[in-house]
């Protein structure tokens, strides 16, 4: 098994790839006005409007602008540029400015328009170190 994709699923598609595309750096593609995706290194991260879950059974599946329970996470070379890079976009949606985690990552957090957290993460303990625990 391969974990490839995540997916997103919104009431307003638009605004949610243009914040993807500005906070990666990376360019969407635009299946249909209701479906994109953004190719990370690692995993896609997929962008749906509500319209998509009719394929699947019915838009009852998922509720758009209700996730309390999973954080998207990226890793990227320094958070603290990142941080200074997107600190006047992002505005009140910081939820947690660059710190130092116990397990060894500088992290900080923030949420995308639909309310879903996002951490922007680097590691700071060598990666031998922290792949011996």
């Amino acid at each position: 098994m391969k974990f490839v994709s995540i997916r997103i699923i919104t009431n307003n598609i638009k605004p949610l790839v243009r914040f993807y595309e500005h906070i990666s750096g990376l360019s969407t593609i635009q299946y249909t006005e209701d479906f994109a995706e953004l190719h990370t290194e690692s995993i896609v991260l997929a962008i749906g409007s509500v319209r998509t879950l009719q394929l699947f059974g019915g838009s009852h599946l998922a509720t758009p602008e209700s996730n309390r329970s999973v954080i998207l996470e990226f890793r990227v070379d320094d958070v603290d540029a990142a941080y200074h890079r997107l600190a006047e976009y992002l505005g009140e949606n910081i939820v947690q400015m660059p710190t130092t985690m116990p397990w060894g990552n500088r992290s900080m957090l923030f949420r995308d328009p639909d309310g879903n957290l996002v951490n922007f993460f680097t590691p700071v303990i060598s990666e031998t170190k922290t792949n011996a625990n």
